[in-house]
């Protein structure tokens, strides 16, 4: 019930959003459980089927394989690379920002120095040379992702520390003689997860863009594994023939990332009208 009264405040984009992203995710879970899941099998006597042909609703591509079930899968696989880049950067990024904030001084100034450093960096050369030196992979893309994307969460963590650092709930048990760590996990963490979450729901579409782009190049994901950009990357040179293969997988990374941007407007509205929890330690 509690969830039903809160999608009532949604605004209807916002729910047309909701809906976008349950469409996708939920296709991606389903679909591997329904009879004609099958992503790897090759069929070169039915190549290039348009969609809604007979076992294949969505078609085939240039080596007979079920479009469908490859759009199944390369979906679990790019949202699952995209949460797990999305986590790592978060737990980064918050741990660096509430530091700098919470502390504050000299080592605010280096941790934010770091950030700026980090900006510098662009993410898709520094995956390249790493690529170049010990070869594409799923686990170098997500290293790559982790490490160079964390810096969003960690600006807007020290902002909330900084505003909360001489607020009397934290004050409180600091003068009572609590830790910084306890401080920090206890009062300012809770405060900063629900800001960082509105970062994350914007974020995960460009990380999806990313990995699309990383996989087009071959940088990524590597055959057999279906993935969006692959497909995409596959589908190219039959523009002509089977515009769908670009298409489908396009409409796929269109729906959840449009999805996701406008839920993080649900998310800045809450955000911005939530006040700072006020705890004072016992």
């Amino acid at each position: 019930m509690k969830f039903i009264s809160a999608l009532k405040r949604w605004r209807p984009l916002q729910l047309s959003g909701l809906l976008m992203v349950l469409l996708v995710v939920g296709f991606s879970l389903l679909y591997p459980l329904s009879p004609g899941y099958d992503p790897y099998t090759q069929n070169l006597s039915s190549i290039l089927q348009s969609p809604g042909s007979s076992g294949h609703w969505l078609g085939t591509d240039s080596l007979g394989r079920d479009v469908a079930s490859r759009l199944a899968l390369g979906g679990r696989t790019t949202l699952s690379i995209a949460l797990a880049v999305i986590l790592a950067n978060m737990v980064i990024g918050i741990i660096i920002g509430m530091v700098a904030g919470y502390f504050g001084g000299r080592t605010d100034n280096v941790l934010m120095g770091l950030t700026d450093v980090q900006l510098a960096l662009p993410v898709m050369l520094v995956l390249i040379a790493f690529s170049a030196v010990y070869g594409p992979s799923v686990t170098l893309m997500i290293v790559v992702l982790s490490v160079t994307y964390w810096v969003g969460y960690a600006r807007v963590a020290r902002s909330v520390a900084l505003s909360l650092a001489g607020r009397d709930f934290v004050l409180a048990p600091k003068i009572q003689g609590a830790g910084p760590l306890w401080i920090m996990r206890r009062h300012i963490a809770p405060n900063v997860f629900t800001q960082v979450l509105i970062v994350a729901t914007t974020d995960l579409g460009a990380i999806i863009i990313l990995i699309a782009s990383f996989d087009f190049l071959g940088l990524g994901i590597q055959a057999p594994t279906p993935s969006w950009g692959s497909m995409i990357s596959d589908g190219q040179g039959y523009l002509r023939q089977q515009p769908a293969l670009v298409m489908i997988p396009g409409v796929a990374m269109f729906l959840i990332i449009a999805g996701t941007n406008l839920i993080s407007q649900r998310f800045t509205e809450e955000g911005a009208g939530a006040p700072a929890r006020r705890k004072v330690a016992a």
